[in-house]
């Protein structure tokens, strides 16, 4: 399937592992030209070589930035337009806020949670959206977690920062219809990344499995499997798709 994105630029938040990389891995590879941002600059030299790789055509522009400084997150955006041109596609992403019940946590960890989720999303798509609309043309994916459609009471945190990047999500979409601009978000659940093979234990298969018990598809999900569904918002044929909660979780949310 043809997905018209060569030539597109992206920028990726979060792109030197995980997800992120995964996004950036499936959009080069469509021609696309990709800017990743994360804080690792050692990550983010590896990734970059990965991607040059895996690269039909695509520039790759990897940098090193804190996401939470926003003043940062604004100057990586201008100068991947500098060097790139204007992004046609936006990829928010974060790590997740620690695990635990919602009154383990005192105001000062909620507050960080948004800090570290919510506001970092908020504040790169607000930098980024002048030049999709300029373009006429434009998609911005904010990823979740599978906590924003099927709470999960031991995620209290996360569930509460990234609900609030639905309700961000929400309030674009009619603003930016005319614009040419869709605004989606994906909510994943278990994948096979470096965070849930660390939360899998010390017997890393054993856990995983654990996992997949609670999936009807009976198994994790793979990074390339998310990845595809993001491509696939992000591109040309997802032009009628605004406003939509992308579950990519197996099922699991199903069942509960």
């Amino acid at each position: 399937m043809e997905l018209g994105l060569a030539n597109k630029v992206a920028l990726i938040a979060g792109g030197s592992s995980g997800l992120g990389l995964a996004v950036a891995e499936e959009l080069v590879k469509e021609g696309a030209h990709v800017a990743i941002g994360a804080r690792d600059a050692e990550k983010l030299a590896r990734a970059e070589k990965e991607l040059r790789a895996l690269s039909r055509g695509g520039k790759v522009l990897a940098t090193a930035v804190d996401l939470r400084d926003h003043g940062a997150a604004k100057a990586w955006v201008e100068d991947v337009a500098g060097k790139l041109g204007g992004p046609h596609i936006v990829v928010t992403n974060s790590a997740g806020p620690p695990p635990g019940p919602a009154t383990h946590f005192g105001i000062e960890a909620y507050q960080e949670a948004l800090n570290g989720v919510l506001l970092p999303a908020i504040n790169l798509a607000l930098a980024a959206l002048p030049y999709m609309k300029a373009a006429h043309w434009g998609r911005l994916l904010l990823i979740t977690s599978e906590t924003v459609v099927r709470p999960v009471a031991r995620f209290a945190l996360s569930g509460t920062a990234r609900l609030g990047l639905v309700g961000f999500a929400s309030a674009l979409v009619q603003e930016l219809g005319d614009c040419g601009v869709t605004v989606n978000v994906l909510a994943p659940g278990y994948t096979r990344t470096p965070p849930v093979e660390r939360a899998a234990g010390a017997d890393v298969e054993a856990g995983l499995r654990a996992m997949a018990a609670h999936i009807p598809l009976r198994r994790v999900g793979r990074a390339e499997e998310f990845a595809a569904a993001a491509a696939f918002l992000a591109s040309e044929r997802a032009s009628f798709i605004t406003g939509t909660v992308q579950l990519v979780d197996g099922g699991a949310s199903v069942i509960g």
